[in-house]
Protein backbone atom coordinates (compact mmCIF):
# COMPACT_ATOMS: atom_id res chain seq x y z
CA UNK A 1 0.00 0.00 0.00
CA UNK A 2 2.98 2.54 1.23
CA UNK A 3 3.55 2.02 -3.16
CA UNK A 4 0.30 3.24 -4.15
CA UNK A 5 1.27 6.44 -2.15
CA UNK A 6 3.05 9.58 -3.92
CA UNK A 7 6.03 10.64 -2.11
CA UNK A 8 4.45 13.92 -0.51
CA UNK A 9 2.13 11.37 0.78
CA UNK A 10 4.83 8.69 2.03
CA UNK A 11 6.24 11.93 3.88
CA UNK A 12 3.36 13.05 5.02
CA UNK A 13 2.59 9.22 6.73
CA UNK A 14 6.03 9.06 7.98
CA UNK A 15 5.95 12.53 9.37
CA UNK A 16 3.14 11.10 10.92
CA UNK A 17 4.26 7.99 12.52
CA UNK A 18 7.40 10.31 14.02
CA UNK A 19 5.24 12.68 15.12
CA UNK A 20 3.13 9.88 17.04
CA UNK A 21 6.39 8.52 18.01
CA UNK A 22 7.66 12.04 19.34
CA UNK A 23 4.29 12.08 21.02
CA UNK A 24 4.23 8.66 22.63
CA UNK A 25 8.15 9.85 23.45
CA UNK A 26 6.88 12.82 25.36
CA UNK A 27 4.10 10.94 26.99
CA UNK A 28 6.65 8.87 28.05
CA UNK A 29 9.25 11.64 29.55
CA UNK A 30 6.34 13.22 31.09
CA UNK A 31 5.15 10.13 33.05
CA UNK A 32 8.98 10.07 33.89
CA UNK A 33 8.74 13.28 35.10
CA UNK A 34 5.75 12.73 37.27
CA UNK A 35 7.33 9.32 38.75
CA UNK A 36 10.74 11.97 39.30
CA UNK A 37 8.43 13.96 41.17
CA UNK A 38 6.35 11.64 43.17
CA UNK A 39 9.77 10.34 44.55
CA UNK A 40 11.05 13.81 45.05
CA UNK A 41 7.64 14.82 46.94
CA UNK A 42 8.13 10.65 48.98
CA UNK A 43 11.52 11.81 49.86
CA UNK A 44 10.89 15.28 50.76
CA UNK A 45 8.48 13.84 53.05
CA UNK A 46 10.56 11.11 54.27
CA UNK A 47 13.03 13.85 54.84
CA UNK A 48 10.74 15.37 56.91
CA UNK A 49 9.87 13.13 58.81
CA UNK A 50 13.12 11.61 59.66
CA UNK A 51 13.94 15.11 60.72
CA UNK A 52 10.62 14.95 62.96
CA UNK A 53 11.58 11.71 64.60
CA UNK A 54 15.09 13.26 65.62
CA UNK A 55 13.51 15.94 67.18
CA UNK A 56 11.16 13.81 69.11
CA UNK A 57 14.18 11.45 69.99
CA UNK A 58 16.13 14.43 71.19
CA UNK A 59 13.18 15.34 73.31
CA UNK A 60 13.04 11.92 74.49
CA UNK A 61 17.00 12.30 75.64
CA UNK A 62 16.31 15.46 77.09
CA UNK A 63 13.32 14.24 79.28
CA UNK A 64 15.34 11.21 80.39
CA UNK A 65 18.23 12.76 81.60
CA UNK A 66 15.78 15.46 83.32
CA UNK A 67 13.74 12.14 84.97
CA UNK A 68 17.29 11.01 85.92
CA UNK A 69 18.41 14.24 87.69
CA UNK A 70 15.56 14.19 89.19
CA UNK A 71 15.51 10.27 90.04
CA UNK A 72 19.32 11.09 91.54
CA UNK A 73 17.79 14.45 93.76
CA UNK A 74 15.07 11.91 95.19
CA UNK A 75 17.46 9.33 96.10
CA UNK A 76 19.99 12.00 97.79
CA UNK A 77 16.82 13.01 99.87
CA UNK A 78 15.46 9.77 101.06
CA UNK A 79 19.32 8.94 101.65
CA UNK A 80 19.32 12.27 104.23
CA UNK A 81 15.99 11.37 105.43
CA UNK A 82 16.98 7.97 106.08
CA UNK A 83 20.39 9.38 107.69
CA UNK A 84 18.09 12.08 109.79
CA UNK A 85 15.92 9.12 110.77
CA UNK A 86 18.83 6.53 112.18
CA UNK A 87 19.75 9.65 114.41
CA UNK A 88 16.39 10.08 115.68
CA UNK A 89 16.60 6.67 116.46
CA UNK A 90 19.66 6.37 118.37
CA UNK A 91 18.64 9.44 120.20
CA UNK A 92 16.00 8.14 121.07
CA UNK A 93 17.73 5.13 122.49
CA UNK A 94 19.83 7.30 123.99
CA UNK A 95 16.76 8.82 125.72
CA UNK A 96 15.61 5.72 126.51
CA UNK A 97 18.56 4.53 128.19
CA UNK A 98 18.75 7.59 130.50
CA UNK A 99 14.98 7.42 131.15
CA UNK A 100 15.93 3.84 132.45
CA UNK A 101 18.81 5.34 134.42
CA UNK A 102 16.86 8.15 136.01
CA UNK A 103 13.95 5.57 137.19
CA UNK A 104 16.48 3.67 138.56
CA UNK A 105 18.18 6.05 140.15
CA UNK A 106 14.98 7.46 141.50
CA UNK A 107 13.88 3.68 142.94
CA UNK A 108 17.12 4.10 144.90
CA UNK A 109 16.41 7.09 146.06
CA UNK A 110 13.15 6.28 147.46
CA UNK A 111 14.37 2.64 148.75
CA UNK A 112 17.07 4.47 150.83
CA UNK A 113 14.21 6.98 152.15
CA UNK A 114 12.21 3.95 153.01
CA UNK A 115 14.72 2.41 154.72
CA UNK A 116 15.66 5.72 156.82
CA UNK A 117 11.86 6.16 157.43
CA UNK A 118 11.81 2.30 158.68
CA UNK A 119 15.15 2.90 160.58
CA UNK A 120 13.92 6.35 162.41
CA UNK A 121 10.54 4.25 163.17
CA UNK A 122 12.10 1.69 164.22
CA UNK A 123 14.17 3.87 166.64
CA UNK A 124 11.10 5.51 167.63
CA UNK A 125 9.39 2.02 168.42
CA UNK A 126 12.37 1.19 170.50
CA UNK A 127 12.42 4.76 172.87
CA UNK A 128 8.90 4.03 173.09
CA UNK A 129 9.52 0.70 174.58
CA UNK A 130 12.49 1.50 176.80
CA UNK A 131 9.99 4.40 177.95
CA UNK A 132 12.22 7.44 176.98
CA UNK A 133 10.50 10.81 176.40
CA UNK A 134 11.97 13.39 174.03
CA UNK A 135 13.58 15.70 176.93
CA UNK A 136 15.36 12.60 178.25
CA UNK A 137 17.00 11.79 175.47
CA UNK A 138 18.79 15.23 175.22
Amino acid sequence: MAEDQTPPESNRVAAEKERAQAEDLREKADRGRDTAEEQRVTAESARIGAEQFRELAEQARAFREEAREELERIRGEREQLRQAAEAARQAAEEARHATIAAVAATADALSANLAQMQFLEEARTTLRALGLTKGEMQ
